[in-house]
């Protein structure tokens, strides 16, 4: 009997150290763990630990440097090894801090996705103008871009910057190019032989139906299924659309879609310092396929303030043309087919943002390319649009009277 109440006796003292010693271990174990994973995230921070930090990402030390390059031509640009990746040289006319779309050119699309859409250019801007096109057209969804290219932009710097970035192509205005494009089939076509052999504007006009004719048999080389042309003052605005997706927009087109009309809306100018263009103009004026009549009609006078145009360019927008037998261009704007009368649709929402004369130099880079004489005559010889015959004139006297007063007082 005693010894059933010692034993009745030591089974609580002995239940009160098992949860005191459950009781240690826990706090133990709470008290090293988050320690251990402190220390295991400063090891992993302090050992790089491939943590793709965005702020040191986009540092601005870094913002020269183009992604998916490393091994590109850039490095034989004259600088050393250490120096590779900095193209400061290219760019030292741009601003670091708002160039951002100098990296990860490597989109993470895959191959399948569609449809897959190209765009082709006749340029000769420079890499300020183009890499900030391009970049944002390829966030909406382009994958494939023919350049042809002339002046700045064919350019050993410039030119050798773009042939490293994925799915660009570039195309050089050679003697053979012009000669193979002399044997095309729209050279021989009577509706553009009235633009041959004429100055400037005319001249652009071939060269961008020519440049549209060769993009189409590479975009199908390509395996694209939609192909649009711009300009790099242009900028596709999928409005509208899901995800703000390009991509997304065509591919809701059905089936029996062969065009789509992009309505064109211009930049209206607030300031005469503008540097960059695509994030320094916000204000557009509409195109009057996407304004009521009332609107249109009774803001008129107010709207072209005397200029016999709605627009100081073009209204008539661009398009973007299925890929697909018998393509063929139509001017720069459109796209035909030589066996049928494409079918089309015009989008109610998304448009093209013409970034129209926003800086001084648009103006002067056109009258230097021309070479016009400071006529009525010549000028409407070089220049479809009244605005830019009308521009044209005054710049060149302004220009003529400059030049003189410099060489008077140089003699004086």
């Amino acid at each position: 009997m005693a010894g059933l109440h010692a034993s009745l006796r030591t089974q609580p003292a002995s239940s009160a150290v098992n949860h005191q010693s459950f009781a240690t271990k826990l706090l133990l174990l709470l008290t090293v763990l988050p320690l251990s994973l402190a220390l295991f995230a400063f090891f992993l921070q302090w050992r790089g630990g491939g943590i793709d930090d965005p702020i040191s990402r986009w540092s601005p030390d870094e913002s020269h440097k183009f992604p998916g390059m490393d091994s590109s031509p850039l490095s034989t640009l004259g600088h050393s090894s250490s120096q590779s990746s900095d193209c400061s040289a290219l760019l030292r006319h741009y601003n670091a801090a708002t160039s951002p779309y100098f990296r990860d050119w490597k989109f993470k699309f895959n191959s399948d996705l569609k449809p897959k859409i190209s765009i082709t250019t006749s340029t000769s801007a420079g890499l300020e103008q183009i890499l900030p096109w391009m970049f944002y057209h390829k966030v909406i969804g382009v994958s494939t871009f023919f350049l042809f290219v002339e002046g700045k932009a064919a350019s050993p710097e410039v030119s050798r910057v773009l042939e490293s970035i994925p799915g660009v192509k570039v195309i050089y205005r050679t003697k053979e190019l012009e000669k193979q494009q002399a044997k095309s089939r729209i050279w021989n076509e009577t509706w553009l032989s009235s633009f041959f052999y004429k100055p400037c504007n005319y001249e652009l006009f071939v060269k961008q139906s020519l440049n549209m004719e060769m993009a189409i048999v590479m975009a199908r080389d390509a395996g694209v299924d939609w192909i649009l042309h711009l300009d790099t003052d242009e900028l596709i605005h999928p409005a509208g659309a899901r995800d703000y997706s390009l991509r997304q927009l065509l591919l809701d087109v059905p089936g029996n879609v062969d065009m789509v009309i992009f309505p064109n809306y211009e930049s209206s100018v607030e300031r005469d310092d503008i540097k960059e263009p695509f994030t320094e103009v916000s204000m557009f004026k509409k195109n009057y396929d996407h304004l009521t009549k009332d609107t249109y009609f009774g803001m008129y006078k107010e709207s072209t303030r005397g200029n016999p145009n709605y627009f100081l360019t073009y209204g008539n927008g661009k398009s973007a043309a299925r890929v697909q037998d018998h393509l063929r261009p139509n001017g720069a704007h459109r796209w035909h087919n030589y066996m049928k009368t494409p079918n089309e649709i015009k989008l109610e929402e998304a448009a093209v943002l013409h970034y129209t004369y926003t800086k001084f130099s648009d103006l002067t880079s056109r009258r230097d390319r021309c070479g016009c004489k400071p006529t009525k005559e010549d000028v409407k010889r070089c220049f479809m649009l009244e605005f830019d015959r009308a521009v044209s004139v005054v710049h060149l006297h302004y220009s003529h009277i400059v030049i003189c007063l410099i060489k008077f007082y140089g003699q004086a």
